[in-house]
């Protein structure tokens, strides 16, 4: 399987940590984020994902309605 690092990040990833080695490349990211019990900044709102908390409850209260 081939990576689509450079679609992904035009496309489809919208971490705004510029230091990441995993940006673009989702199957390194979600591994790196799930062992670290947290998930990535794709799965938060952008208002929430600027906050660079991963944490499952930030999650929770960031997509409560």
């Amino acid at each position: 399987m081939d990576c689509k690092k450079d679609k992904n990040i035009k496309d489809r990833c919208s971490c705004t940590y510029d230091g990441c080695s995993r940006k673009g490349i989702c199957c390194d990211c979600l591994a790196y984020h799930l062992a670290s019990k947290q998930l990535p900044g794709c799965c938060f709102p952008p208002e929430a994902e600027a906050a660079y908390d991963r944490g499952f409850k930030a999650f929770v209260k960031a997509w409560k309605l």
